[in-house]
């Protein structure tokens, strides 16, 4: 015979919150990294025509 009870539902309380901390951290660091890479500045060449041309073919 199975018996759950307020026991497992804490349990589950717990780890549900255990899961929201762990997300909104991630979020977080996902953040400060997305404004990181703001701050570096675009690879220029001297010659724009340098890399417009793209083959498509093999």
């Amino acid at each position: 015979m199975d018996i759950s009870g307020a026991n497992s539902s804490a349990t589950s309380g717990a780890s549900l919150e255990l899961a929201k901390s762990q997300q909104k951290q991630e979020g977080q660091a996902t953040l400060q990294l997305l404004e990181s890479a703001a701050d570096v500045p675009k690879a220029t060449s001297a010659n724009p025509a340098v890399g417009a041309n793209i083959n498509t073919y093999a």
